[in-house]
């Protein structure tokens, strides 16, 4: 992806050009003469000294358009994600796109699809086991807060389960200054070291501004440590027309530019060229019953329009998607799900989170998860397109079969039918209602149910290499002994 250049742009499109330019133009004014504050003092100091505008009594720092500008065009337009081992895993920016899980869910939707319980290790285990399993699923997250863990090391601990149950790599996040280089430690141990780590990393580092226009010390200290570190950043902006933006969408969309803009800015200047995803969550207020949902049609909107900025900058970008806001998995919980799973996709966004998860992100299901891959299985056959050559607009076929003939036995079908005709697994009902009578009118939730129980009972997540196994054991256990905390390993 060029910078500052229109030639990427998705297919599915909010902003023309001359938008996307007049967006880039306001974010640059709310940081040139409105400010963003930074509750952090050596962060302060690092922006004045590039020649930031930093009033230290209200900790606002004001952002001239030329360094915001010059920071962009030190992001890397695409980074590589590699395996616990080392191996490529993915591509982040460009024209790719990967869903991964929600993040930080409280909550865990028992299998009778009903019950609501606080989440736990095992439920993380068994999360990241099927992530592992399903092949489109080609980045693990940290998917749920531990109410079974201390809190001090909660956050590395959620990395230390995902190590142990997947090869695949991890978006996540710390909740502490510390935990930054906790978690840098744990993902080396398999490694082979910090220097390897850095070379191929295999983690993303979620980091949250505090709308609107703001940054916690801890999200400061974080971005500062994950850029030194060699941590690949997401930033992450929460948007709220209305509440924590303006009412208006393109409101909304100036404020999570800027506030992603001002963390680039953060980190380019700890670190220049540091790997970076421009991210966010947005979200609306339902002001009839004061709910937020990350899920309503115009998050889908901000969410690709922003995307559609990020490609004018040549940076990756990332939103949340293929979530559900019902506490069940039921009709509702598809459509919201497809609906904007296929906009992000469609829209340009490169890293989409947000599959497995209900009640406004809240609560985690696994069979929703099972669910959710078949929905990613249809946006990449969509997303695919079709080919139109000599060969597929099969005019000789055609010709030869003629009026009133059959193609079921053409060499052409036999050739051609599995590549052009996605065929779901059993997950997805594409029986007659006889065979669907005969074998118990299930419906996708119970067939998701009994495809949980078969990937969880049949897959064996390749294990760590007793050294590295070794090494990750007593990276933790370090960890916890400098936390006062005891986990079990």
């Amino acid at each position: 992806m060029a910078k500052f250049a229109f030639d990427t742009q998705p297919a599915l499109r909010y902003l023309s050009d001359a938008e996307i330019v007049r967006v880039h133009k306001a974010a640059m004014t709310v940081l040139e003469e409105v400010g963003v504050f930074f509750d952090n003092e050596e962060l302060i100091s690092v922006l004045a000294g590039a020649g930031c505008q930093a009033d230290l009594a209200t900790k606002v720092v004001k952002i001239p358009s030329a360094l915001a500008e010059d920071c962009i065009r030190k992001v890397p337009e695409s980074f590589d994600l590699y395996d616990r081992s080392g191996g490529y895993a993915l591509t982040v920016g460009g024209p790719t796109y990967h869903f991964d899980p929600g993040s930080a869910g409280l909550n865990f939707l028992e299998s009778d699809g009903a019950t609501c319980r606080p989440a736990t290790t095992a439920d993380m285990e068994n999360t990241a086991r099927i992530v592992d399993a399903l092949p489109l699923y080609r980045i693990q997250s940290t998917a749920m807060t531990l109410s079974d863990v201390p809190k001090p090391v909660m956050d590395c601990y959620r990395v230390y389960l995902v190590l142990k149950n997947s090869t695949k790599p991890i978006s996540t996040g710390a909740f502490s200054p510390e935990g930054v280089f906790y978690v840098q430690a744990l993902l080396a141990s398999v490694r082979g070291g910090k220097k390897a780590l850095r070379e191929r990393p295999m983690a993303t580092m979620d980091i949250c501004s505090a709308p609107p226009l703001k940054w916690s010390s801890l999200s400061c200290y974080n971005l500062m440590d994950c850029a030194k570190l060699g941590l690949p950043i997401e930033t992450i902006s929460v948007p709220m027309p209305g509440a924590a933006s303006p009412a208006t969408l393109a409101g909304s969309l100036v404020i999570q530019v800027a506030e992603a803009v001002s963390g680039i800015v953060s980190a380019q200047l700890s670190s220049p060229g540091a790997k970076m995803i421009m991210g966010g969550a947005p979200m609306t207020m339902d002001m009839r019953y004061f709910t937020t949902s990350l899920n309503a049609v115009e998050t889908s909107q901000i969410g690709t329009g922003f995307a559609q900025v990020a490609r004018y900058y040549g940076i990756p970008s990332h939103t949340y998607a293929g979530l559900a806001d019902p506490k069940v998995v039921d009709v509702q919980a598809g459509l919201e799900t497809g609906v904007s799973g296929l906009a992000a996709a469609l829209g340009g966004v490169n890293m989409i989170s947000g599959v497995g998860m209900v009640d406004f992100v809240n609560t985690f299901s696994l069979e929703k998860l099972v669910i959710d891959h078949e929905m990613v299985a249809m946006v990449d056959r969509i997303t695919r397109g079709f080919a139109v050559t000599d060969e597929t607009l099969a005019l000789d076929v055609i010709a030869a079969v003629g009026p009133g003939g059959e193609y079921l036995k053409e060499r052409h079908t036999m050739k051609h039918i599995r590549s052009e005709i996605y065929a779901p697994p059993s997950v997805i009902d594409k029986k007659n209602r006889e065979t669907w009578e005969a074998e118990g009118k299930k419906d996708a939730f119970a067939r998701a149910r009994e495809e949980v129980s078969r990937l969880l009972a049949g897959h064996a997540p390749a294990p760590l290499a007793p050294a590295a196994a070794a090494k990750l054991k007593d990276a933790m256990s370090e960890i916890a002994e400098k936390a006062g905390c005891c986990v079990v390993l």
